[in-house]
């Protein structure tokens, strides 16, 4: 089966609702947390990409029981502490930055040596951010230049930490969290604002965590060694999947999309409140609390006068995973948009920032790259009619789905690879846009 698509012609009008895959931060996170647990803990609408899949594979080498249905994936946990496995054994984290980093932080009292490895995108992003403050709870790490493999020896007796987080990681942040479930005493993070999905988990599991927050950081303080009942749910649709329909309805001549049952946590968010700010037609419907999580349909409205942005700061982390859609929108906006700070954009699973860049100066858009910063100039007259390929992008997902949403939507006649890369998070965006209309060969 080829490992390419080809498009070459823009969507027609669309009035859809369609229904989006489980939460990928959530999904890992559901199956970290329920291994921990005492007793069987089951979901609902899990996803099941190559992260999540790869996530449950790990699980249950360290001797979790695991059943996977077609309707619910049940976890059996051990409570904390509980995991049993062989000697020398090897965790493929594959992809996922996710699950390669939080699981460090449930494996910092394991005494046998286990090691982390993933593939070669996974392996090229930096782990000594998770390494180094867990190293404070009294494990050793031997890393790769502070990249993978990461072979971990962990402690019997933990000891509870003070760290500050300053990158603005939910990563390194929520492995942090992790390993002080198991650590008796308070563990203290100072962390700069970034995901709360661990937060809100913690708090539904009534873990002892107090949270002070305030308007550059968060003060979280965790007692460990707290066992805690098993965890039943259904797993809201993800933000980051949904913002490639947002965008393709957004861009698209006379088109309109419902997209139903949405996470739309403040700290994941960001992309909503960007795109309205640049004029794109967005309203959130059916609003309500689901375990701690604010989840909602969105509705979006195609708009053909789009405005230019100096994107506040503030929101960077809140849609670091979007910022390549949102460079789609300023590419046929008016006037000249502006985003600073966004080096955490090159520490994913290739770099962003620079293939953004590189992407839209193949559609003939003027861009202007900075070492964090890009600077991107409007044309909301462009309509393709030349050939553009896209490939060798260490095969990014989201590189790849911000391609076909870039084709459907300026036209042109686009040959675009690493079409699998889509396994890791989004296994039926294809088969999504098909239902919507759009032709893809």
């Amino acid at each position: 089966m080829k490992n390419s698509v080809e498009i070459n012609e823009t969507i027609k009008p669309f009035n859809k609702s369609i229904d989006i895959e489980g939460d990928k931060s959530l999904s890992i996170r559901w199956a970290l947390l329920a291994s921990q647990a005492k007793g069987k803990s089951r979901s609902f609408n899990l996803l099941r990409s190559e992260d999540v899949m790869n996530t449950l594979k790990c699980l249950k080498k360290l001797g979790i029981k695991i059943k996977l249905s077609n309707k619910f994936c049940e976890i059996t946990g051990n409570g904390l502490n509980g995991f049993r496995y062989k000697k020398n054994i090897n965790l493929d984290a594959g992809n996922s930055g996710t699950l390669g980093r939080l699981i460090m932080g449930l494996l910092v009292h394991c005494r046998e040596k286990i090691k982390i490895i993933g593939d070669k995108s996974l392996s090229k992003r930096d782990f000594s951010r998770i390494s180094e403050p867990l190293k404070l709870f009294g494990a050793n790490f031997k890393t790769n230049l502070g990249k993978l493999p990461v072979t971990i020896s962990g402690t019997d007796r933990p000891v509870p930490i003070k760290y500050f987080e300053k990158k603005g990681s939910a990563q390194c942040k929520s492995s942090i969290m992790l390993a002080a479930l198991n650590t008796k005493g308070e563990t203290c993070i100072k962390a700069k604002k970034s995901r709360d999905h661990t937060e809100i988990l913690f708090k539904h599991l009534n873990l002892p965590i107090k949270i002070l927050k305030k308007k550059d950081y968060d003060l979280i303080k965790i007692r460990g060694k707290n066992n805690f009942k098993p965890l039943n749910y259904k797993i809201p649709s993800d933000i980051s999947s949904s913002a490639f329909f947002i965008v393709l309805a957004a861009l698209s001549s006379k088109s309109k999309i419902n997209i139903r049952n949405v996470n739309i946590n403040p700290s994941r968010s960001g992309v909503i409140k960007i795109l309205k700010k640049m004029g794109v037609k967005i309203l959130i419907k059916n609003l309500r609390i689901y375990k701690g999580e604010k989840i909602a349909n969105i509705h979006v409205t195609s708009k053909e006068n789009l405005k230019s942005i100096h994107c506040p700061t503030s929101l960077n982390s809140s849609a670091i995973d979007e910022f390549l859609l949102v460079f789609l929108v300023a590419a046929k906006a008016k006037g000249i948009s502006t985003f600073k700070k966004l080096s955490e954009l090159n520490q994913k699973e290739s770099p962003r920032l620079i293939w953004g860049s590189k992407i839209l100066r193949k559609m003939g858009i003027k861009t202007i790259l900075s070492k964090d910063s890009i600077k991107i100039y409007g044309n909301p007259s462009l309509r393709l009619n030349k050939k553009i390929v896209i490939k060798n992008y260490l095969k990014d997902h989201r590189v790849f789905m911000t391609s076909v949403i870039a084709a459907l939507t300026f036209g042109g006649k686009w040959k675009i690879y690493d079409k699998n890369s889509i396994n890791t998070s989004f296994p039926s965006f294809i088969n999504k846009i098909r239902m919507i209309g759009a032709k893809v060969n």
